[in-house]
């Protein structure tokens, strides 16, 4: 293994004034006191236009200290590397009420370019690391293979640390360390990295790679064992890999989350990281082949604890657009998705989620910081599960082989209890189209593990058309507290 060296060190703010300044961004009331429950707050801590032309891809992390830090590329257009990028950030030591103005990590002259940052704490020594990808002539499709340092035309692995909470960093090269020289091209994906909590592997610091091999594409894990010191490389996952997040499960597992389209897709880690299982669809989760995140709810609570294995997930919940920026809870380790709302339904992109407290009750809100309106904003929110509204309860529609036209047929829904506490009565209800008729149903009290399957009678209309209608039912339970599963009628006439 090669010995690495630093690069050079950076103060914060010493270098191009341009990125530095900036106004600071304008806040309610609310968004500088305590957020109050059930609401989202958002603030842009960036725009296109003001300190540079452009700003893009969200990195956000909470350090060891309490403080929030926010890192992004400052671009001069909106194009990847090559390009004479930098890598900035922004802080907040008042939970993201106010931040402090832009600093840099890492730029230099062109034509070097820096950038796709991901952000991950040490939260055993504090250190904080910010991976991101370091060009001179070529870019993650033109780059040669081989992992020579000094190679410009090399899409090199680059990392900043800083052990001041993000005040000052000192820089990397870690290309020798981690990638075999049969790659072409290889960058960070951009977030958030994680460390394992508990296990066999506790400790470990884990950041995701996309890596390309003959043409094709897969995602690859960089794991330490020594709080950074060394880096190895994982085995591959693919061909399909992408941009990529991974979280640790209640179960010691590590699930991997890869951008892929018309759906997300996933696999599974049973040694840290090292290796996966085959990448699989998962089917809740559409999306346009973009960067996504996905997070464990409360990281350091025992596996025994109810909300041990509740993740959150956000990406723009469409298959063909980036758009419909939407967050998602599930109650058993991702196997369902039962909970979700827009945060966000035009425009956005990238975004990437971490925990502002312990995820207990009272101490639950999660930030975000995301990509919006056409990338003109880097934009910060934070909310609670009281603003997701959701309810801890799988819903599954299984409807018959066909519904005939002009008829009224009858759609099961079933309904679970993953909830540590008795759910009251509810209602069940499906989406339908204009014109279709079907009630609400009620939903008899369920213990925890209880399931029921409802009835529901649903009247296609006589002139309605042959082919497959999507639909969506809504448990409803509390009043206010919401879980929905989709899936698909198929209408006949005659």
């Amino acid at each position: 293994m090669q010995r690495r060296v630093t690069l050079s060190a950076a103060t914060a703010g010493a270098t191009l004034a341009l990125l530095v300044a900036g106004t600071p961004a304008a806040h309610t009331a609310e968004q500088q006191g305590a957020a109050a429950p059930g609401t989202l707050t958002s603030q842009n801590i960036a725009t296109a236009g003001t300190g540079s032309p452009y700003y893009r891809i969200p990195a956000l992390t909470r350090t060891t200290e309490g403080t929030l830090i926010a890192a992004y590329d400052a671009r001069p257009t909106l194009g990847d590397l090559p390009g004479n990028l930098g890598v900035v950030l922004r802080r907040s030591t008042d939970g993201g009420a106010t931040w402090q103005p832009r600093q840099v990590v890492r730029k230099e002259a062109a034509p070097k370019g820096y950038g796709d940052p991901s952000l991950l704490v040490d939260r055993e020594t504090g250190r904080i690391f910010v991976f991101y990808a370091a060009s001179v002539n070529q870019g993650f499709f033109g780059s040669a293979t081989g992992n020579d340092e000094s190679d410009p035309d090399v899409l090199q692995a680059d990392y900043s640390y800083s052990d001041d909470d993000g005040l000052t960093w000192r820089h990397e090269r870690i290309t020798a360390e981690i990638k075999n020289p049969a790659w072409a091209g290889m960058f960070a994906a951009s977030g958030e990295g994680i460390q394992l909590r508990h296990g066999t592997y506790k400790g470990r610091l884990i950041q995701q790679y996309a890596i390309r091999d003959n043409g094709a594409n897969y995602a690859v894990s960089a794991y330490s064992d020594d709080h950074g010191a060394t880096w190895r490389m994982g085995t591959p996952v693919g061909p399909g890999g992408d941009e990529n997040k991974t979280v640790e499960l209640s179960d010691g597992r590590v699930m991997l989350n890869n951008r892929s389209t018309p759906y997300r897709t996933v696999a599974y880690s049973t040694d840290g990281g090292v290796t996966y299982t085959p990448f699989q669809q998962d089917r809740e989760l559409p999306d346009p082949a973009n960067n996504g995140s996905v997070m464990r709810f409360a990281p350091d609570l025992p596996a025994t604890h109810p909300r041990a294995k509740w993740l959150m997930f956000s990406n723009t919940a469409t298959t063909n657009s980036r758009s419909n920026l939407t967050v998602r809870l599930s109650c058993d380790n991702g196997q369902n998705w039962p909970i979700r709302k827009a945060a966000e339904s035009g425009p956005a992109a990238y975004s990437t989620l971490t925990p502002l407290g312990d995820g207990t009750r009272g101490n639950d809100r999660v930030g975000m910081l995301w990509e919006r309106a056409n990338y003109q904003h880097i934009t910060y929110s934070s909310f609670d599960l009281q603003w997701l509204g959701g309810v801890c309860a799988p819903v599954t529609v299984t409807p018959p082989a066909s519904l005939p036209a002009g008829r009224t047929t009858t759609v099961t829904v079933r309904v679970v209890s993953q909830n540590d506490v008795t759910l009251p009565g509810g209602t069940v209800s499906l989406s339908l189209p204009a014109g279709w008729s079907a009630p609400a149903v009620t939903v008899p009290a369920l213990n925890p593990g209880q399931g029921a399957n409802m009835k529901i009678p649903v009247t296609v209309p006589a002139n309605a058309t042959a082919g497959a209608v999507p639909t969506t039912a809504t448990y409803l339970v509390r009043g206010t507290q919401r879980s929905y599963g989709d899936g698909t009628l198929t209408v006949t006439t005659s």
